[in-house]
């Protein structure tokens, strides 16, 4: 199976911003260990700071690709645009987060992404991600 990873804004510092909410594993070393727990599947990871790269990740693996895990981060409660991005394509979206958005504040409570996904996981740490991958591996 090819499962893209796609981590939107600040996520490239996961393991150093406020690990008290994300933790002080990095993800590169997180991947990692999916790779190797998983190393018959393969698992193709983007990252950006920058919403159109997202939508042109989504646009360019979402019709070959046979799942996505996204974790959008702020965007996930500001940006039609990667919700009608996630709308507009065929392979199936799990919506991740690394925190509890529903503890947090109000704004963070509210998915715009999340009605146009297959499901969220979120409130596990970086497992979020294991967690929304056995779902497409079991699928």
């Amino acid at each position: 199976m090819r499962i893209v990873i796609i981590n939107g804004p600040n996520l490239n510092l996961t393991g150093i911003r406020e690990p008290e909410l994300y933790g002080r594993t990095t993800f590169a070393t997180y991947l990692q260990t999916l790779k190797e727990t998983f190393a018959a599947h393969e698992l193709v990871y983007i990252q950006s700071n920058h919403e159109g790269v997202l939508i042109d990740t989504l646009h360019a693996e979402g019709f070959s690709a046979d799942g996505i895990i996204l974790n959008p981060g702020a965007l996930a409660h500001t940006s039609l645009a990667l919700a009608d991005a996630i709308g507009s394509i065929k392979t199936k979206v799990i919506e991740v987060h690394i925190s509890n958005t529903h503890a947090r504040e109000a704004l963070r409570q509210q998915s715009l992404t999340a009605a146009r996904c297959m499901g969220v996981v979120a409130g596990f740490g970086l497992e979020s991600y294991r967690l929304a991958l056995l779902h497409f591996l079991q699928g």
